[in-house]
């Protein structure tokens, strides 16, 4: 819990660039100002937008937001330092850096001595003029510049002195902010502690403004080695302190956490952990644990509500999967699943949760399987406001068909929807929104083409009239599923609305082959709320129909509910 008294941290989101290199993972310009101004919602300080110039996305972008800016969030721009024996006035993509119109520009610059002779194939020292014509130069055209120190811990424990001579540079031509860069994700926490704290001691000597008092009788060399570590920088203003750590020994939030604990006051990262090879420090899971956990103060207790939402939207602007099991924001990350467990969170949620889920926004679930217990079920359906009690036989019942439908193959921990339905069914108030009394779907694989077209036809029941339509799909489910709505859409408009949003199989005795038993799992969605229902059988098209129908029904239902409350309400 933050404080009016809480030490301030920086946040720093880099989604933009560094999380976009992630393999698979593309974004069009507007994907990216979505993103951006859903950040800026969030409250981080510094977004990262990308480098102006490198393509011309990132052009157009920063274009936009001079047109229509962020509220509160620094917008900033990324690039590197001037080339080896060039001059930075001269250099093109620094112009390009200045056309972005950004306030705040970061720089990135060689630390490690191995970089700048194999890869930039230039003298150490003529990387250090690069660091500083770079950063002279952009200030004198009034910016501000934040430094990122690339491969910073490799450099520091290959040639320390040389390292820090790169952070000297920065700092002498005004650079605001230092930011110790973990680029190969090699390095462990204790280490990023102890350099850490040795960077804040050493710069803390060579920015002193008192001059060094030598003690006449203090023995040469000793006099020597001070004014080695004391190397005048001709600034007076200590510069604070960053971290950007990834994640490829599975320790960038554990090495930005210990950065921030020797003394590191910005820490960037990105939504989700996006990031090149195995991704960057995951923001989700820093946040909340320097500010719930650690006291610091990153964003308004009101903003970190708005977490797991932020976590979610940009997984889907991004088009990939959210990861359920995430710490903080994942689906699962407090789901409870054993009978004993979920007993005692009913009792006292800090039982089995190391904080509310509430506080980041996301929510206790009660995962139904075959290994529930009757608590299990009761926590379940008073999440979906159906009372049950203990002593009758409904409740008894509904387990027992739970255990005998997820020995047959079922699965309702993913399939929450379905196991809703069958709730309903064992209390007898499942609402019949339609029947349908049979279908028939015929496929045409014309030899010598990929694409094959499908032919559904259905016939439905609705309050007692029979209706047989059909209609086509690129597939048996397809058609299956546009039948199905083309027959029901005219009753219930409602329906128009419904996307089917994911569709997995799964072979549960592959042992038999062809005859295999398949469960499949349909995601349907009416563009405010997604559900999951499951269909099992050793015909996959019956499965399927299954899983489609019943996403239809649980829609209806849902449909139904909000009419409800809203009549009650009025």
């Amino acid at each position: 819990m933050t404080t009016n008294s809480s030490p301030q941290l920086w946040l720093y989101d880099t989604t933009l660039r560094d999380g976009t290199q992630r393999e698979g993972l593309s974004v069009s310009i507007e994907d990216k100002l979505r993103i951006a101004r859903r950040l800026d919602q969030l409250g981080i300080p510094f977004i990262e937008g990308g480098w102006p110039g490198a393509n011309p996305k990132d052009v157009q972008f920063f274009w936009q937001l001079q047109e229509d800016p962020l509220k509160q969030a620094e917008i900033v721009a990324f690039c590197s330092t001037r080339r080896p024996n060039s001059t930075a006035a001269t250099e093109p993509m620094l112009q390009d850096i200045l056309a972005a119109g950004t306030r705040w520009v970061t720089i990135f610059g060689k630390s490690w001595d191995l970089h700048v002779t194999t890869g930039l194939k230039t003298t150490l020292e003529e990387n250090l003029a690069m660091i500083r014509d770079t950063i002279d130069y952009l200030r004198s055209q009034g910016r501000r510049i934040i430094y990122d120190a690339e491969h910073w811990f490799d450099g520091y424990k290959h040639n320390q002195d040389y390292a820090l001579q790169t952070l000297e540079a920065a700092i002498a031509s005004g650079a605001e902010w230092l930011v110790l860069c973990d680029t190969n994700g090699g390095t462990l926490p204790h280490e990023i502690s102890q350099i850490v704290q040795d960077v804040i001691s050493h710069l803390s000597l060579v920015i002193c403004q008192e001059p060094i008092t030598e003690d006449i009788d203090a023995p040469a060399a000793t006099l020597r080695e001070r004014q080695k570590r004391t190397r005048r920088v001709g600034q007076s203003t200590m510069p604070q302190i960053g971290i950007h750590t990834h994640n490829d020994s599975e320790m960038a939030v554990a090495n930005a956490i210990a950065a921030v604990m020797a003394g590191a006051k910005m820490v960037q990262g990105t939504i989700n952990g996006y990031g090149e090879r195995c991704g960057n420090a995951n923001l989700c899971s820093l946040i909340p644990n320097l500010q719930l956990k650690a006291g610091y103060s990153c964003i308004t207790e009101d903003q970190l509500t708005q977490l797991t939402e932020a976590s979610r939207f940009v997984s889907e602007v991004v088009n990939l999967a959210p990861d359920e099991h995430a710490p903080f924001v994942g689906r699962s990350a407090f789901a409870h699943k054993g009978g004993i467990h979920v007993s005692a969170v009913e009792r006292n949620p800090l039982t089995y949760e190391h904080i509310q889920p509430e506080q980041v926004g996301n929510r206790r679930r009660i995962v139904i399987s075959e290994q529930s217990g009757l608590s299990n079920v009761l926590a379940k359906a008073r999440s979906f406001g159906i009372e049950l009690d203990q002593q009758k036989a409904e409740a008894r019942e509904i387990l027992q068909r739970l255990k005998d439908l997820e020995s047959e193959g079922f699965q309702f921990e993913a399939a929450e929807a379905s196991f809703v339905l069958l709730m309903h069914e064992a209390l007898g108030d499942r609402q019949k929104f339609f029947e349908v009394k049979g279908f028939q779907v015929h496929c045409d694989l014309i030899e010598g083409k990929e694409a094959s077209n499908a032919l559904a036809t259905v016939k439905v029941a609705v309050d007692g009239k029979n209706i047989l339509e059909a209609a086509e799909g690129n597939g048996p489910v397809a058609a299956l599923d546009a039948a199905l709505r083309k027959a029901l859409v005219n009753f219930y408009p409602q329906i128009a609305t419904f996307d089917l949003t994911d569709y997995k199989v799964r072979i549960l005795n592959g042992h038999t082959g062809t005859a295999a038993k398949t469960r499949v799992l349909v995601e349907s969605g009416n563009g405010r709320q997604r559900w999951t229902t499951v269909g099992v059988s050793t015909n996959i098209l019956a499965a399927s129909y299954q899983a489609v129908v019943e996403g239809l029904e649980y829609g209806l239902l849902l449909h139904s509910q909000a009419e409800a409350a809203v009549k009650a309400s009025s």
